[in-house]
């Protein structure tokens, strides 16, 4: 699985780019909101998702661990596929995005182009259940919020393990109440499991 590529861009456009690692060339697509970072940049990295689907495989790119982030929760939205989450990801940055599903607008995913009631509302409700459950520890005495990355592959690493996600959640969020301050991914992994 490729996870990331760094070299030089031989072309950039507003929705796919090509760049040269070691000679080969790799077509990557990405959203406009990566295109605006990347279009000043001679060389650099891009966070890469390779979806394979019978035999195609396509290479997306990002400009930072955010937007990959928000694209990985999007595809697994029933009903959004890849290009649909590209859509999504070039008419909202990922701070916008996130508004957006936390304070339940709508109406900013239905004014995307391709995005009707239904899907928009799943996209609402299936992603600020994960944000609120997953990822964010719930304000009280001496708690803290721990970054949703760190969380979210902190929550990955304990189902991979073999933990049910329902434990993993409560475990991470447990660990989080106990240890006030960001802790690192391999930290927080190891006392979640001893609470799991």
């Amino acid at each position: 699985m490729i996870v990331h590529l760094t070299g030089k861009f031989t072309h950039k456009s507003p929705t796919y780019t090509i760049i040269d690692v070691g000679g080969v060339g790799y077509e990557v697509k990405i959203s406009l909101h990566t295109f605006s970072t990347i279009k000043a940049w001679d060389s650099g990295i891009l966070l890469v998702h390779q979806y394979i689907k019978g035999d195609v495989h396509t290479l997306y790119g990002f400009a930072s661990i955010e937007e990959k982030y928000w694209f990985l929760h999007l595809i697994n939205v029933n009903s959004v596929g890849p290009r649909t989450a590209m859509t999504i990801l070039s008419s909202l940055n990922p701070t916008e995005l996130k508004q957006a599903i936390m304070s339940n607008q709508v109406g900013v995913l239905k004014s995307i182009k391709g995005i009707g009631d239904k899907a928009a509302q799943r996209i609402v409700l299936e992603l600020k259940d994960k944000l609120t459950h997953s990822l964010v520890v719930e304000d009280s005495p001496g708690a803290t919020q721990c970054p949703d990355l760190i969380a979210q592959e902190a929550l990955t690493a304990l189902i991979k393990l073999g933990i049910s996600k329902h434990v993993a959640e409560k475990a991470i969020v447990r660990t989080q109440k106990e240890y006030p301050g960001e802790l690192p991914l391999e930290t927080l992994i190891k006392r979640a499991l001893q609470v799991a």
